[in-house]
């Protein structure tokens, strides 16, 4: 009997993936354990194996496709065997409700003038298509569908777009416009024609002196993330530095414990997250999420850490960090660093965070804006070291940069954040020995 292999899921807000790369082809023997295929989130890349023994039948997607979790990706049975039933959009498999995006005020019959309160730089209206998931989230949190972009299968809107329309604060008083009406089959054959010429463009492509390459799906997250944030929060950015002697003393004598390999693996960052998690607690406003209308503040410090990956920036999250000791921080987090550089982190270990912290100081970097990672109401930027001289003696001072969200505070919040967070730093042995937590 044939066995249709399915989009697994990873993570209860992943909805689709992309093909990365077929290591079998239509026709191939197929044993059980064999490499089928491997996919990718916009975070970390998995490989499926074969559960079943047999011929590769048919393969519905090709390299590169967004395909929705759990839809049919390819089948495996007899060779001869009919398989017609798992083609996906065969029986169900796919089907999604077709809406149109129809502007509220015209729906609530005020008129017609584009001009009218509320409908100035209102984007058109425009035919989608939407998941169950998707749709549902959007008609309870009253999300403004005429702002999505849809990252689905197919021009698709998924429940990630929704989310994003919210984060971006594009919500509609009059609910979310959508209006189950199906397109007519004009409609839908142009959409697809759209579709089929679209896949024959190259995905890279050469001038004189220039080079075009597709962007990959890890890059086009990151790109709307980081406009999303400039666009819908009022950042802005404190510099200041701290006298590292006392860390960088404590961090050669840590890296000289050879008969105690856990601590001759911390590091300056693992230092920085320690102290973080601790004077978080005492600033709610840093450790906390902007809603827009409210505020969500965090009775522990959720770090999420900055990691420069071969497939882009990842920011992992230490949940719980004010509960750990600098040991275990350490080793928690050099374990979420290697699982994003090997692209085999977890999805749900890259959500969640309170509060975000970049380190640029190992590449020499002396002053930075660090930006938001939204509804996250600040991050901090760690810099590189600077010979300066206090009462005639030269010292190493190292650079701060907080950028906070002016909507969820003011300037002199976050600078007391910063000036505690400073003498903790400076003063951090003593700190640690008080808290009894090295190991």
């Amino acid at each position: 009997m044939a066995t249709a292999v399915i989009m697994p899921r990873q993570g209860q807000s992943v909805e689709s993936c992309l093909i990365g790369k077929w290591y079998k082809n239509k026709g191939d023997k197929v044993s059980v354990g064999d490499l089928l295929f491997t996919y990718e989130t916009d975070k970390a890349i998995f490989e499926e194996e074969s559960k079943v023994d047999g011929i590769m039948l048919d393969i519905f997607f090709e390299e590169g496709d967004d395909v929705e979790c759990l839809v049919n990706v390819c089948v495996i049975g007899v060779e001869g065997e009919s398989f017609d039933e798992f083609k996906p959009g065969q029986g169900g498999q796919g089907d999604g409700s077709t809406v149109l995006l129809v502007d509220a005020k015209r729906q609530a019959g005020q008129g017609d003038n584009p001009t009218q309160a509320g409908q100035e730089n209102r984007p058109p209206v425009r035919p989608l298509s939407i998941s169950p998931r998707a749709k549902n989230l959007a008609e309870k949190t009253l999300a403004d569908l005429r702002y999505v972009e849809p990252t689905g299968p197919n021009g698709r809107i998924i429940e990630r777009d929704i989310q994003a329309v919210l984060s971006q604060g594009y919500r509609s008083a009059e609910g979310s416009n959508i209006s189950a009406l199906k397109l007519d089959q004009s409609t839908e054959l142009t959409t697809q024609a759209a579709l089929q010429v679209a896949k024959t463009l190259p995905p890279q492509s050469s001038g004189d002196d220039f080079e075009v390459v597709a962007l990959t799906n890890v890059r086009k997250f990151i790109a709307k993330a980081m406009h999303a944030s400039l666009s819908n929060s009022a950042q802005l950015t404190s510099h200041s530095s701290f006298d590292a002697t006392d860390v960088f003393d404590l961090r050669k004598k840590l890296k000289g414990m050879e008969d105690y390999p856990e601590f001759a693996k911390i590091t300056i960052t693992d230092i920085i997250i320690y102290a973080v998690s601790r004077v978080l607690l005492k600033h709610k406003s840093m450790n906390a999420h902007f809603l827009g209308d409210k505020m969500a503040f965090f009775n522990n410090a959720h770090i999420g850490v900055a990691v420069d990956t071969p497939r882009g920036l990842l920011v992992p999250t230490i949940f719980n960090a004010n509960q750990m000791t600098l040991s275990g921080i350490s080793a928690h987090a050099k374990g979420l660093f290697e699982k994003c550089k090997q692209g085999s982190i977890e999805p749900n270990l890259l959500k969640g965070a309170s509060f975000t912290i970049s380190n640029l100081g190992s590449l020499g970097v002396e002053m930075f804006t660090p930006i938001l990672n939204p509804p996250q109401t600040g991050i901090l930027g760690v810099c590189n070291t600077i010979e300066r001289t206090k009462n005639g003696k030269p010292y190493q001072a190292m650079g701060l940069s907080i950028t906070y969200d002016h909507q969820a505070m003011d300037g002199a919040d976050s600078a007391r954040f910063l000036k505690d967070l400073i003498l903790y730093l400076e003063n951090f042995t003593s700190h640690l020995l008080l808290d009894g937590s090295l190991m």
